[in-house]
Order: structure tokens, then C-alpha cells, then sequence
């Protein structure tokens, strides 16, 4: 007898696998079919028959009601995982096909990064891309927080490199370096010379912080907060450097990550670890998930670490495979 074979799936309306799908995946990422069909410059109607078409051929729902919005079922969360690199990469293949013919010696790369990534970290990196790829035209925008995210989720950069702590679902975070946090004080601080450093001995003396919104503020407070320390601030100001600058005139103490220490720093500045009672910071790339990764933006991630594509899922193509 002749064993059976499952024959493969196919989408009949309209003799398209990829229309449901897109349509399926725009539906999940915006909620809604009507946006959907906005998005897609179809009808409502059309967008519905491409719906029910996928799950007739798949035998399952893959979408429920929760209010006014339509979220995906266990088997469509599953779908669009698998489903939304193919609908990318099919839909950025003319894109990506013209930055592989023009390969890195034209062409433009765009990053995000803060302040301090973009004055400590990157300058020796950036200097090393500059020097390879000389005719790319290399933005750096210098955002942070919620600015940076609304970047890349627009596809306006291509990237972005800095620290984060809670990674939303749509992007991914790979950590590539680590720094300790820091107590810095002036040369002559009585903290500068204590032998043993508790976080009691911190409590008499006034912090310059970063303002209250930005995470380094929001870790000293629960780091002291949960030990059951009182603490106070004497400056809240932007930038690290102006915050080493004021230390260092003696207006106060700051707790800072080592990545803003330089050899000049130490001359003028006394820096303890603080490793006992705070975590270190890491610092890495954040991408969209899903996203293209053109030759300009793989030749910046294998210098920041040759090894950060391959841990972030990326084959050789510079496609996600996540």
C-alpha cells in the first residue's frame, strides 16, 4: 500500500501565500482590520476573506475579541512568529538586494544612542568604521529612552547601541559590554580614604543625581530604598560630565557607571566600586525584531563585537532568523 503524503498548504484566495499572510501579520502588529486594511490600501472586506482563507487552510483561529481590539489566539501568536520575518523579508527584498549590489562603499547608517554611549563608547568604534567604510555616511542621533524606541520601531535608524533594563517585546537586547557602578567623590573626601565602604557611610552626604526620569536616578533610589538606607540629593543635573565636574568642585557625591570614568577623571576625582549593594550596567545593540540588517549596519555591530550577530540570531544575510 501506498503511504500517503500531506500535501502542502496552499492559500486560495486570490493564489496568494504571501497577501493572507501580510494581511495577518498587519492585523496583529496594529489590532484591528480596519487599520490593517489602511495600512495595506485595501477593504475591510478584503483583508477579512484573506483572514478567514488562512484559517480555513490552517483548521485553527487565530484571532479573539478583547474589547475593541482583536489579539491573537495561542496558535496565532505562534503563526506570527513565524510568519512576520517571511512577510519582511519578502517585502525588503528589493531594498535589501540594492544595499548587496552597492555593498558598503556607498550608502548611509543610522544609529541611535545616548550622551554617554555616543561620548564613551563609540568614538573608538565609530573612528574604526569611518576608517574602513569611508564613503558610508554615518548618522549618530542622540536620543534616549522612549525618543530612541519610537526611532527604531519607524525604521528611522537602524539600529541602536546603549543600556536597558526591561526590553519591550518587539525589540531584542544584546548585551556586549559591562561596567561597575561607581562612587565618586573629591580626591580629599573623608569616603575617599575609608577603608571599608558600607552604604550607611554614604547616607550623610549630599548625591548629585541624573534627573528623577532616567534610570540611573530610579536604581539609587530602590538600592537604598530597599536596604532601608535614608539618603539625599543634593543636585539633580543632566550629563555626566557635568555631573564629574561638579563632584570634583566638591558641591556633592555621585554615583555614576564606569563607562564615563576616564584617565583624566581619576586625576582629579577618587572612584570606588559600589558592586556590593548596585548592579553593573550593560551596554549593547537594540534591534527591531524582525528587522533587515544592511551591510553598513552588520560591518557596525561586528565592530562593536564580532560575535553580537550570531547571538542576536542573524545569519549571514543580515536577516533575523527570530
Amino acid at each position: 500500500m501506498r503511504k500517503s503524503v500531506a500535501s502542502p498548504l496552499r492559500f486560495t484566495y486570490k493564489g496568494s501565500r504571501l497577501k493572507p499572510l501580510r494581511a495577518f501579520c498587519q492585523v496583529t502588529r496594529l489590532g484591528s482590520i480596519s487599520r490593517a486594511a489602511e495600512a495595506l490600501f485595501l477593504s475591510q472586506p478584503a483583508v477579512t476573506l484573506q483572514l478567514q482563507a488562512l484559517e480555513r487552510e490552517l483548521g485553527v483561529r487565530l484571532f479573539e475579541r478583547s474589547g475593541r481590539r482583536l489579539t491573537p489566539t495561542r496558535e496565532g501568536e505562534l503563526l506570527y512568529e513565524m510568519a512576520r520575518p517571511l512577510v519582511e523579508g519578502l517585502d525588503n527584498l528589493a531594498a535589501g538586494f540594492r544595499e548587496q549590489v552597492r555593498g558598503l562603499d556607498a550608502g548611509e547608517l543610522q544609529v541611535a544612542a545616548g550622551s554617554s554611549t555616543i561620548l564613551y563608547l563609540l568614538p573608538g568604534i565609530v573612528d574604526a568604521f569611518r576608517q574602513r567604510h569611508p564613503d558610508v555616511r554615518l548618522s549618530l542621533h542622540n536620543v534616549t529612552g522612549a525618543s530612541g524606541l519610537d526611532l527604531l520601531r519607524s525604521d528611522s535608524v537602524d539600529l541602536a547601541v546603549g543600556s536597558m533594563l526591561d526590553v519591550p517585546a518587539d525589540l531584542t537586547y544584546a548585551p556586549v559590554y559591562r561596567f561597575e557602578p561607581m562612587l565618586i567623590t573629591p580626591p580629599d573626601h573623608p569616603l575617599a580614604g575609608k577603608r571599608e565602604l558600607s552604604l550607611e557611610d554614604l547616607s550623610p552626604y549630599g548625591l548629585i543625581l541624573p534627573p528623577k526620569r532616567l534610570t540611573t536616578y530610579r536604581l539609587v533610589d530602590l538600592v537604598f530604598q530597599q536596604n532601608r538606607v535614608p539618603y539625599t540629593v543634593a543636585l539633580e543635573v543632566g550629563g555626566w560630565e557635568v555631573i564629574k565636574q561638579y563632584v570634583a568642585m566638591g558641591l556633592g557625591i555621585s554615583i555614576v557607571t564606569a563607562i564615563c570614568l576616564t584617565e583624566a577623571d581619576r586625576q582629579r576625582l577618587a572612584a570606588r566600586s559600589l558592586a556590593r549593594w548596585f548592579p553593573s550596567r550593560s551596554y549593547g545593540i537594540v534591534m527591531r525584531k524582525g528587522k533587515f540588517l544592511s551591510p553598513q549596519a552588520r560591518a557596525f555591530v561586528e565592530l562593536i563585537q564580532p560575535e553580537a550577530l550570531a547571538s542576536r540570531g542573524y545569519d549571514e544575510s543580515g536577516h533575523s532568523e527570530r
